[in-house]
């Protein structure tokens, strides 16, 4: 529904509140206590409505899956946890955990992006971590004199995606990349057989450590995304 002003719901003090619409929201309060299933299936009875808009007609079940992948993305449903070490607090964090750390240590391919001096996105693959602390800090290998790591020096904004094909899951997590060059970095993940990529061996001045200190991720299982901090 688009949301003009005069549907717009309102907020505990009478403004307007942009976010939801007055069928919705009322002096700061939904009208509604329901479960985001609940939601879509109410709404999946307007799907002759919806139609009216729309070039090509959809069916009731067709409105339902665009809904499905929609709505855990909108401010009601978005669900966000947030993951440390104690799951003893709260055990269900677990898989989230163990999700991440799986993904990381098998999948053979990893995907960095940076932000170009025009501020694109830019995506790389790369071989997967050599090392990582928990599900917060992983530790990569490149070239000194990459165009990826001018890109990190300038604006350390980054993130790893990892993709699991197969199984339908897909894994983002977003941070801050640093650039390492001191000995006990590079000495810290450095592997025999490297020298086929630095044949200066550790030393070798085109051979740098990037670090990826990740704050928050989203990822994607079982047909539903979820997002969380760190």
């Amino acid at each position: 529904m688009p949301l003009t002003d005069e549907v717009l719901g309102t907020n505990a003090d009478g403004s307007k509140n942009e976010d939801y619409c007055m069928y919705c929201y009322k002096d700061g309060k939904f009208l509604q206590e329901c479960t985001m299933d609940e939601m879509i299936e109410h709404c999946a009875q307007f799907v002759d409505e919806v139609n009216k808009g729309l070039p090509q007609p959809i069916t009731k079940e067709e409105y339902i899956g665009q809904m499905k992948m929609y709505f855990p993305h909108l401010k009601r449903w978005r669900k966000e946890l947030t993951v440390n070490d104690d799951t003893a607090v709260n055990p269900a964090l677990m898989g989230v955990k163990d999700l991440i750390a799986q993904m990381a240590d098998t999948l053979p391919i990893a995907y960095i992006s940076s932000i170009d001096n025009e501020g694109y996105p830019c995506t790389k693959a790369m071989l997967a971590p050599r090392k990582r602390e928990g599900i917060k800090t992983f530790f990569f290998t490149t070239n000194t004199f990459s165009l990826r790591v001018a890109h990190y020096k300038a604006n350390p904004k980054a993130s790893i995606y990892f993709c699991d094909a197969e199984g339908f899951k897909g894994m983002m997590l977003r941070g801050t990349m640093e650039v390492l060059t001191d000995a006990e970095s590079k000495e810290m993940i450095w592997r025999e057989g490297d020298t086929q990529y630095y044949p200066g061996g550790v030393t070798d001045p085109n051979y740098c450590v990037l670090k990826f200190t990740a704050t928050d991720g989203r990822f994607y299982s079982d047909f539903y995304p979820r997002s969380f901090v760190l």
